[in-house]
This record gives C-alpha cells, structure tokens and sequence, in this order.
C-alpha cells in the first residue's frame, strides 16, 4: 500500500493522466491546474480552421482543445520558457493529435509580427500577478508576473491575430478580470461571455473566463459552482468536465 501511493504522488507531481492523454508537467514552473482544465473545457472549438493558445506552459489546453475539436482544426501552441515549450512538445509528440498541432517556442510579440496566421479561437492562461517578491526561479516568475507578459500585449497582439468573427478566451483571478475587461474595451473589444466561478455555493467568485470578440454584442454572463454542499463535485463540473478526468 504504501509503495502504491508513493507511486501515486509521483505521477501527480510528474504529470496527469486524463481520459485520452497524459500531460507531464515536472519541467513546468506552473503546473496543471483547474483554471486550465476549465478553459479548455469551456471555450468554444471551432469546426474548421486554427487556434491559437498564447503562453501554453505544458500544453494541457492545446490537448484539451486538440481532443475537442474535429481533425479540419489545427493548434499552434506559443510558449515563451525553453524548458516548458519543451516539455509541450513531448507532450504533443505523446498524444494521439501530434499531427495537428504545432509547439512554437517565443514570445507572443515576436511570434505576431512573424507569422501571417490568423485563427478563428485564441485562448490563453496568462500571467495575472503585478510584479512582487520575487519567485523561486525565473521560470515561474515568466510564468506568474504581467512583466513578462502585459494584458495590454496579450490584448493587442491577440487582436491581430484574431479572424474577423473568432472568439479571444482567458481565465483570470476575479480581482484581476474586471481591469481586464476595462483595457480590453478600451482596445476595441466586446465582452460577449463572462463565466464567473464559485468553489461553492455560498462562496464568493474566485475565478471568471471569458470570451471576447471584435464585433459588438450583448455579454452572456454565467455562474459554475465547482463543488456540491457535501463537497462532491457538482453536477455542473461533472458536466463540462467529464471527458476528461478519469473519475468522472
């Protein structure tokens, strides 16, 4: 027993196995979390044409989307850190949609003034902390601070790279999406979907996606409680979800 739930631990901080791929993420500074699985999860596929996922870490969203969406869709995958963009495309390699996406390591800014690809979804788990104390590595700090990565970047350069009638989705701190949404307008966007996401039912919000567009129309806005009064998932997180995680 205990041999079995050492070996447990080290697949968990090694990587998840999920219902069609494994993801491993040791060479990561952030790892896999819910606020990836429910972004790609939830943001809307495409039936033909690319997507783009901005700052992919592990690439768990690209396999995500890749699993989603139908074999006419192909994924480019933009990560800045060596280590994770490699660590993407062994990840990539390993899942049963390598022929569909593609592992680019460099920064957004450079990857938007050299290619002339534009696609019709962009999705991204940016980086959302203002620059603090300083983290363990310089890899996380990539990964966790706006420094690395401004939301008045990721706005612009998405927008330019985003189809006429695509959708641009992120998951950010519900502290943090409100000032998000302000910069985003003030670029030209309209907020079309707002997911705001509770752990429970009598909590406060802690997380929210959304979806932006460029053409002007109403926002749709929703709640997701993640778990039950007994502390079970709900029925809501079960449903979107559940094509992914074994125990579901």
């Amino acid at each position: 027993m205990h041999q079995h739930a050492a070996r447990a631990q080290t697949l968990r901080r090694n990587g998840f196995t999920f219902k069609q791929f494994f993801v491993a993420h040791d060479r990561c500074a952030m790892k896999v979390g819910t606020d990836a699985i429910l972004l790609g999860a939830w943001a809307p596929v495409p039936q033909t044409g690319c997507v783009l996922d901005i700052g992919c870490g592990s690439g768990i969203i690209t396999l995500m989307l890749a699993q989603r969406s139908p074999d006419t869709v192909t994924i480019d995958a933009v990560e800045v850190e060596p280590d994770a963009s490699m660590q993407a495309q062994e990840n990539r390699q390993a899942s049963p949609w390598a022929s569909r996406i593609s592992v680019v390591n460099r920064d957004i800014e450079t990857f938007t003034a050299q290619t002339a690809s534009r696609y019709a979804l962009i999705v991204s788990n940016p980086p959302y902390f203002a620059p603090g104390s300083a983290c363990r590595t310089e890899a996380r700090s990539t990964a966790r601070y706006t420094e690395s990565l401004s939301h008045e970047t990721l706005l612009h350069c998405a927008y330019w790279l985003l189809e006429p009638e695509g959708r641009f989705c992120v998951v950010l701190p519900r502290q943090v999406s409100s000032d998000f949404c302000i910069t985003a307008c003030q670029q030209g966007w309209s907020i079309r979907q707002r997911l705001a996401v509770r752990e429970r039912a009598e909590g406060q919000p802690h997380r929210e996606l959304l979806t932006l567009a460029k053409q002007v129309g109403s926002c749709e806005g929703r709640m997701l409680i993640v778990r039950a009064e007994d502390g079970s998932y709900s029925d809501d997180f079960r449903a979107l979800t559940k094509d992914f995680y074994l125990f579901m």
